[in-house]
């Protein structure tokens, strides 16, 4: 299972209401990155065949059962300090990451 924080599905949504046409969320994990893996988050309207859905309150959440494995027990965040602002990704799995956040170790 992965949870978004509140804050975080709120900026999905506000990101939603500026692009009316998409319905949802995708989160996967790509190869690639300073760290070996990199997460991606994409606005999408339909899940694809192998995608796990989650209703995340309201927040239609698609994720691939191969991303899925990665991603098990993370919370994703989104932030807003002196450092920039982004969505933050607090993986279980991730041996180790890479500066930025955006790549991992698993």
């Amino acid at each position: 299972m992965i949870t978004l924080t509140p804050v975080a599905i709120a900026k999905v949504r506000e990101f939603l209401s500026e692009r009316k046409e998409e319905a949802g969320l995708r989160i996967a994990v790509l190869g690639g990155g300073c760290s070996g893996f990199q997460y991606q988050m994409t606005l999408e309207k339909e899940p694809q065949a192998d995608d796990k859905v989650f209703d995340m309150d309201g927040l239609k959440v698609f994720i691939d059962t191969r991303s899925l494995l990665y991603l098990n027990g993370t919370e994703v965040d989104y932030v807003d300090g002196s450092d920039g602002a982004g969505f933050k990704f607090d993986n279980p799995n991730a041996k180790a990451s890479c500066g930025c956040g955006e790549s991992f170790e698993a």
